[in-house]
């Protein structure tokens, strides 16, 4: 069990349970919940970079030092991997501040049912729909053909 964004604003008591859940999930293996609380992907950003900017005026890293790599690792979701399928319930045509640096390769899915009316039927046309797609982190399809 896992959380991203601040918990700070929820009830002290909301608090405890999500840190009691963390301190008992946090053997397990396999799957992973996350949940995003308070959660805003610009407010990410600017945490990692503050850290990072911290990090150098103490000489733990130097500007040359910075990669993609390492800012991700600054990043709420350093433990996560990248999305490959976000899926964007309520009709709504965008991202809504959330994840912005992780899904820059992921495909997107959007549908117009709301989440409490999201099945697992709905869920697999869109991990069939998915499957479907050419997956081009980035590339041209041109580019990818030279790759194979």
């Amino acid at each position: 069990f896992n959380t991203i964004g601040t918990i700070d604003n929820l009830p002290s008591s909301a608090q405890k349970i999500i840190q009691d859940a963390k301190e008992r999930t946090k053997n397990n293996e396999g799957m992973v919940l996350t949940l995003a609380l308070s959660y805003g992907s610009r407010r990410e950003i600017v945490d990692a970079v503050q850290e990072i900017a911290s990090d150098i005026k103490k000489n733990k890293i130097s500007v040359d030092d910075i990669t993609p790599g390492l800012f991700q690792s600054y990043l709420y979701t350093k433990d996560l991997p990248e999305p490959d399928l976000l899926i964007r319930t309520s009709g709504e045509l965008r991202i809504s501040n959330f994840l912005l640096y992780q899904i820059a390769y992921a495909e997107l899915y959007f549908t117009d049912l709301l989440w409490p009316d999201f099945k697992e039927d709905d869920l697999l046309k869109a991990v069939i729909e998915f499957q479907k797609r050419e997956r081009r982190f980035g590339m041209t399809g041109e580019q990818i053909t030279k790759e194979r």
